[in-house]
């Protein structure tokens, strides 16, 4: 019977703490655009990716610089 003494003052500073990280969140704007990283995954970059550098051909010439 003690422990509840213990964890009814407990449960209720985490629904407190639940409470306030919620109304922090909606005063500084955490739900204003929900669908924009949903519909950002459509479009494509702006940017292209970057080209593959092809490795040096296996040539006689190289191989003479390696020896």
């Amino acid at each position: 019977m003690s422990i509840v003494f213990f964890l009814i003052p407990l449960g209720l500073v985490l629904v407190a703490i639940a409470v306030w990280a919620f109304l922090w969140a909606v005063n500084h704007d955490q739900f204003e655009d929900l669908d924009k990283a949903a519909h950002s995954i459509l479009f494509d970059d702006d940017e292209a990716p970057a080209k593959a550098v092809d490795p040096a051909p296996d040539t006689q010439e190289s191989r003479d610089d390696e020896a």
